[in-house]
Formats: structure tokens, C-alpha cells, sequence
């Protein structure tokens, strides 16, 4: 039976040839035969022609109709002729870029260790249970002691092996850093100390804030001024920084105690045979738990049996305490000193002391492992001056400051009866009339001589000559300019007595002295680089400074002088003996040798807080002991006109 041209092969196109792409709108798919269908198979026919010239067309699924361009899915931008940010900001594959804070202050160690941990409790407990709140004393120096040695004990560890190319960014601390740290650590201590040997709040008060700072300076690495002076805000940002830091080492800490608790007999290792697999190992083969989740229970678990064990030694400590101190009268006064009152505000001063206790040593073992270098940064000189532009005015300074050493001169060693005839002032008010302005000019000098030494070029060894030829001078003016400051203090306080402002302005202008002694070492030994270690020495200079005052008692020298100005003028005034009233126990020696009337008028406030408060070991203190001896019990003023302090 002959074919009909219309089934035909060689008018079907083999399968393997090149199609053009259809113009006109898509077709329907073509659906396949199904099975049993009359297909006739292809035969062969003629050659397919030859393909087009020029790039093939793109393939595209015949079931896929074709869409809208990629620029008309985008969607359109809220502006009339701006590009649309989501295609100029793409979004970025990946970890996202450190902060400037994470790139300034990175954490290096991710979770803390056993020993961070454990003498962050310890300082804790130690500052709950001993630090007086309210007033100097013992309890102090012994929180001191739970803080700085296990400080000092992280402290002196060394740090990995190896060249030490920026200690700062690097974390590492070399043998001098550590020494110098450990230094801080003896210098906060001392701080501390003073509440044991002075009853002076405002003298301790700086005295702790300036403790701090020390502690600041231990645990960091800081070289630049702006470091130094941030780094207290450093180690309280650092105590909430380590909550996870401490967070983390817990639980490793508990993990690592479940393995090693968990340890199984010998035969015991190797996977669970009636595990599935993939559930783990068992205890005994040091990679895992037997669960999966036994790490994760048995630090928990070891946590609680460690609470439960503190908790049943305090219970017997109570009870067995509780019956040696009823059975033995010497025994129950002891316990009755050693062991305080127990109400609420007690209870939240424990708690509050000792979080605030933990806190700051968990934030100081933080910054040991993860040493911060906010401030100590490259500084930005910004463009050099020239010669002239700083010459001038910080030349016309020198000039000025010549002249005015000049006139102090003549006031201190020349005909001072001449000038008070001049100025048309009597010597007193010309002392005090010039001692705040002085004060003002001493900083503002330390100021222009930082900016100077910034600003001015020093590349050559003209250029540093030249500032060696300029800043000298004016820092040897300003020594005398410090040294007329002190003077003129002194003869004021000869005249109108001492009191605590004029005695700690007197002790400030000294260590201001002391700093441009330390500004002129600094350009003596060289101005090529930076001096760094200017800032730490001034901080240094200060807590001698401090200490110096301290063993100075101003309080005690304050109402010394006080009284044989009073002795000399045969009457003491009831101005004069009101301010005497205000100053703390370390002046009652000294208030013990006046008059009868002003003397129970001077020491009535004194007597009423020893009697008020009674020091426990916590709060002794040696001047509040030397008191005691004085007035044991309150004084009664009878006819002496006593003001009373508002």
C-alpha cells in the first residue's frame, strides 16, 4: 500500500536539526504520544539545510514563556531619576564587617578561665563581707587584698612566646609591662591603706577614686594620653563586657567537669553498642557524653552540689557558732564583733558590695585577656605648621612670662614694702589675690606646650632645637610661676590659718610642678618619637603626691596651726573654732590643747560619732582609735558660745 505524501519521512524534519526561534507568540507544548499510539517511525530523507550564520539564538525551555527584563522586575525607586539602592547596595555575602568598637577593643579570648572565675567569687565574697561603706577603715585594704592578688596572679603570667611588636594591639605582655602593672597594683593597695591610718573622708575619698585608676592602668595596656585618661571608663565598660565572657567560661567549665567526672571504668571506652548510630559515645571515651546532652547536665549538676556543700558549711558554722557563743561568755563577745547585725539593710549592702565587687574583678581579669586599645591609636597630626606659625605666638609667651618672673623677683627678694605701696594693697590681700589666676596659668601653659610639641615640625635636628630653645625656657618660667603660687598660698594661710581647700591647692600646684619637671626630661632625652610613658609618669607623680599628703595628716596640721595661731593671739575666735568643729578624729590630739569652753566646743561633733557609731573590725581605724582614748564618751558645752554647723 503506497504512503500518502502527508506521512511521508522525508517531510518530517529529523529531531537533531536546528530550529529557528519562533517570532510570533509561543505555542503550546508539545505533548509527547502516548503509549500504544499509531506513531509511524521517521525514515530518511534529504540533507538538513545548513544553519544559520552569526551567534546562536539563546535556548529557552519551550514551556517557559518569555518575561519581563531583570530592570522591570526590579522595583521602582521611591525618588523620579534616582537609581534604586537595592541595586546600587547589594547585599553583601558573609561575616559583616567589625564595628570600630570590635576593631578598637577586640575579644581575643572568648570564654574565661577557671582562675578569672574563681577569684572574681573570691573578691566578692571577701569585699561583701569587709568593706565599711560609710566610713574609712580596716575592711578596705583587706577587700584590697581579695582584688589585687589574684590580679597580680593573672598579671604576672607571661604572655606567649615570641617578638613583641606592639604590645598594645598585640595582647602580650612583656616582662616590663607586667612589672609595671604589678607596680600599679602595690600603688592601689597604698591607696587603700589609707583608710586604715586616716579617719578623713574627703582625704579617702580621693584616695579610692585614685585607686581605681590604678587598677585602670594595671590591668590595660595604655601608652597615650587619651588612653590613660579613658581608661577608668574602660574597666567599668569591661565588667559588662565580661558577662558573657564569664557566661561561656562557665559553661566550659562545666562541660570540662562532666567529662572528667564522667570517666568510665577501664573496658568501658569506646561507642554505646546499643546506641544508634551517630547518638554519641560514652562517658569513658573523653570526646563526649553518653546522650549528648550529659555535658550539658552535669556541669549544672556540679554547680549545685558546690552550692549545696558552701550552703551546709554555713548552717553548721551557725549552729555550732551559735552554741560555743551561748556556752562561752569571752567566745560570744568575740562572735558578736566579728559578726554583724543581721537585717535588710545589711543583707543589700552585702549583696550590693559584692556584685559590684565581682564585677569590677571579673572586668579587670577581662582586660587582662582582652587587652583594649581605645586612645592608643596612631594620632592624627593633621598638616605640620611652619616655623614662623608657632614661633610667634609661643615666643611672645616666653617674652611675656620673662617679664613677669622678672616683677616676682623683685616682690620675693627685693623691697616688698615698696611694691604694697605700689599696688596699694596690704601683703595678705596681694598673696591671695594672685593664687587661683596662677593656678589657671599653670594648666593653660600645659596645655600650649602639648599642642606645641604636636604641631611644631620636628624632622630635622633644627627643627628640635628649636623647641628645645623655646619650650625650655618657658617651662623653667612656669616653675617659678608655680613657686610664686606656693608662696603667695603660704603667706595667706600664715595670715587667715590653714583649711582643707588651701592645703589640697597647695598639694595640687606641687604636683604640677613636678609635671613640668617631667615635660622638661621629656624634651631633654630626645624628640624624635612621642614620649609615652609622660602620661603614666604624671599618674605616678600624682599618687606620690597623694600618698605624701596622707602621711602629712592635714587634718592634724590643719588644727596645729589652727590652735598655736589662736594660743599666740591669747583668744581663739568663734569663726575660727567652728571650723575646727567640721574636721575629722585625726585632729583631736590637736583639739585636746585648747582652752576650756573652746575645746568641748571643738571636739562635741567628734565625741558625738564615736559615741554615734560604734567601729567594728570593718571600720577601725587609727585615728578613730586615738580619738576614743580623747573624748570616751560626748562632751557638754556649757557657757562657751558655740555656733552650731548648718
Amino acid at each position: 500500500m503506497s504512503e500518502t505524501p502527508g506521512n511521508s519521512g522525508s517531510d518530517r524534519p529529523s529531531t537533531e536539526e536546528s530550529k529557528p526561534e519562533p517570532t510570533g507568540p509561543p505555542s503550546a507544548p508539545r505533548v509527547p504520544a502516548m503509549a500504544g499510539a499509531d506513531v509511524h517511525p521517521a525514515t530518511p530523507g534529504p540533507s538538513a539545510p545548513p544553519a544559520p550564520s552569526g551567534p546562536p539564538a539563546p535556548l529557552r525551555p519551550p514551556h517557559v514563556p518569555p518575561g519581563p527584563s531583570r530592570a522591570a522586575m526590579l522595583p521602582a525607586s521611591p525618588f523620579p531619576g534616582v537609581p534604586n539602592p537595592a541595586v546600587m547596595s547589594p547585599i553583601r555575602l558573609g561575616p559583616p564587617a567589625p564595628t570600630l568598637w570590635e576593631r578598637a577593643w577586640p575579644r581575643r579570648d572568648p570564654a574565661a578561665g577557671r582562675g578569672a572565675l574563681y577569684g572574681s567569687l573570691a573578691t566578692a565574697l571577701i569585699a561583701a563581707v569587709s568593706i565599711p561603706l560609710d566610713r574609712p577603715g580596716l575592711g578596705w585594704p583587706i577587700a584590697g587584698l581579695g582584688l589585687l592578688v589574684p590580679l597580680a596572679l593573672l598579671l604576672s603570667r607571661p604572655g606567649p612566646a615570641g617578638p613583641v611588636p606592639d604590645a598594645a594591639r598585640d595582647g602580650r605582655r612583656t616582662l616590663g609591662a607586667r612589672a609595671e602593672s604589678l607596680l600599679w597594683c602595690v600603688a592601689a593597695l597604698a591607696l587603700l591603706s589609707v583608710g586604715f591610718f586616716r579617719a578623713a573622708g574627703w582625704l579617702f575619698a580621693l584616695s579610692l577614686l585614685s585607686a581605681f585608676g590604678c587598677v585602670a592602668l594595671a590591668v590595660g595596656l595604655h601608652r597615650r594620653v587619651p588612653a590613660v585618661l579613658v581608661a577608668p571608663f574602660t574597666l567599668v565598660f569591661a565588667a559588662f563586657r565580661a558577662m558573657p565572657w564569664a557566661r561561656h567560661g562557665l559553661g566550659r567549665a562545666g562541660r570540662a567537669a562532666g567529662s572528667e567526672g564522667g570517666a568510665a571504668p577501664d573496658g568501658a571506652t569506646g561507642p554505646n553498642p546499643g546506641a544508634a548510630p551517630g547518638a554519641g559515645t560514652t562517658r569513658g571515651s573523653g570526646t563526649g557524653t553518653g546522650s549528648g546532652a550529659g555535658a550539658g547536665a552535669e556541669g549544672p549538676s556540679n554547680a549545685l552540689r558546690l552550692l549545696a556543700s558552701i550552703g551546709i558549711g554555713m548552717a553548721l558554722l551557725l549552729v555550732f557558732g551559735a552554741l560555743f557563743a551561748s556556752a562561752d561568755a569571752a567566745f560570744g563577745r568575740v562572735v558578736s564583733e566579728i559578726v554583724p547585725d543581721l537585717d535588710a539593710d545589711a543583707v543589700f549592702r552585702w549583696l550590693f558590695v559584692g556584685v559590684v565587687g565581682g564585677a569590677l574583678a571579673l572586668g579587670a581579669a577581662f582586660l587582662v585577656a582582652n587587652p583594649s586599645s581605645i586612645g592608643d591609636g596612631a594620632p592624627r597630626l593633621g598638616r605640620p605648621v611652619r616655623r614662623i606659625e608657632w614661633l610667634v605666638p609661643v615666643g611672645a609667651l616666653l617674652v611675656l612670662f620673662a617679664l613677669f618672673v622678672a616683677v616676682q623677683l623683685a616682690v620675693l627678694f627685693g623691697d616688698r614694702d615698696y611694691v604694697m605701696r605700689t599696688v596699694g594693697l596690704t601683703f595678705a590681700e596681694y598673696a591671695r589675690k594672685g593664687f587661683w589666676q596662677l593656678l589657671v596659668i599653670t594648666l593653660l601653659t600645659l596645655c600650649v606646650m602639648s599642642v606645641t610639641a604636636r604641631k611644631a615640625p620636628r624632622d630635622t635636628a633644627a627643627d628640635r632645637a628649636l623647641l628645645r630653645l623655646v619650650l625650655g625656657p618657658l617651662a623653667a618660667c612656669s616653675l617659678v610661676v608655680v613657686g610664686s603660687a606656693l608662696w603667695r598660698m603660704n603667706v595667706y594661710e600664715q595670715a587667715y590659718g590653714f583649711t582643707r581647700l588651701r592645703v589640697f591647692v597647695s598639694a595640687v600646684e606641687l604636683w604640677l610642678g613636678g609635671l613640668f619637671v617631667l615635660v622638661m626630661l621629656a624634651g631633654a632625652t630626645g624628640l624624635r618619637r612621642p614620649a609615652t610613658w609622660l602620661a603614666r609618669a604624671a599618674v605616678g607623680l600624682w599618687v606620690v603626691t597623694l600618698l605624701g599628703l596622707a602621711a602629712l595628716n592635714p587634718d592634724r596640721l590643719i588644727a596645729a596651726h589652727n590652735v598655736d595661731r589662736a594660743s599666740a593671739a591669747q583668744h581663739a575666735s568663734n569663726s575660727d573654732i567652728w571650723y575646727l568643729r567640721t574636721l575629722s578624729a585625726d585632729a583631736a590630739p590637736e583639739l585636746d590643747r585648747l582652752p576650756a569652753g573652746a575645746r568641748e566646743c571643738a571636739l562635741s561633733d567628734i565625741a558625738d560619732d564615736l559615741a554615734r557609731d560604734e567601729d567594728d573590725w570593718r571600720g577601725w581605724n587609727l585615728g578613730r582609735a586615738a580619738a576614743r582614748q580623747i573624748v570616751p564618751q560626748p562632751v557638754i558645752v556649757q557657757d562657751y558660745p558655740c555656733y552650731r554647723r548648718y
